[in-house]
């Protein structure tokens, strides 16, 4: 009976990903693949392909990686929920989708950009680097420097220093 040979690198969708790991562990390496749709697309891949999802990812067939990229592309096809997908009714085609790595990062910041360029709060609360939600910012969201309007207490040891500190100055002042 010949081994299996375990791919400890596996490339898939621009990201090297750990082969040693089962398959929904290892697409959580996927920026935009949260743990619970990992274990959807594995599910999804288990009934198109019939490879378990507790099988490690550099055990699978190279000629698989694309069909597991074609269910990450597109997941709406494939027929994971769409409350699932982390851009439902994109602001400019309408469609359900699914972002991961560069296209996420992408259309965060042009969504932030879009929010700045209308003068809302939140594009100008988010470009001045402030919280957006309405917490409260005298003592939190500091970049540097302290709080403001706080005074700290004196310890044992400075009290008494200060209280000698001006009884030698009223003896200095008497004299």
């Amino acid at each position: 009976m010949a081994e299996k040979t375990i791919r400890h690198i596996v490339r898939i969708m621009g990201k090297d990903l750990d082969g040693t790991k089962t398959i929904e562990q290892s697409l959580r390496g996927i920026k935009g693949i949260s743990h619970r749709l990992a274990h959807t697309i594995a599910i999804v891949f288990e009934k198109e392909t019939g490879i378990k999802p507790t099988t490690l990812l550099g055990e699978i067939d190279e000629k698989l990686d694309k069909k597991l990229e074609d269910i990450i592309k597109n997941p709406v096809k494939h027929n994971i929920p769409t409350w699932q997908l982390n851009r439902r009714k994109d602001i400019e085609t309408g469609e359900d989708m699914h972002l991961v790595m560069a296209d996420l990062d992408f259309s965060l910041k042009k969504d932030l950009q879009r929010l700045f360029d209308i003068r809302s709060y939140r594009g100008l609360r988010h470009a001045w680097g402030l919280p957006v939600r309405g917490q409260r910012t005298r003592t939190s969201f500091r970049r540097k420097g302290g709080t403001v309007g706080v005074f700290k207490k004196e310890t044992k040891q400075a009290a008494s220093k200060a209280a000698q500190a001006k009884q030698e100055a009223k003896k200095k002042s008497s004299k």
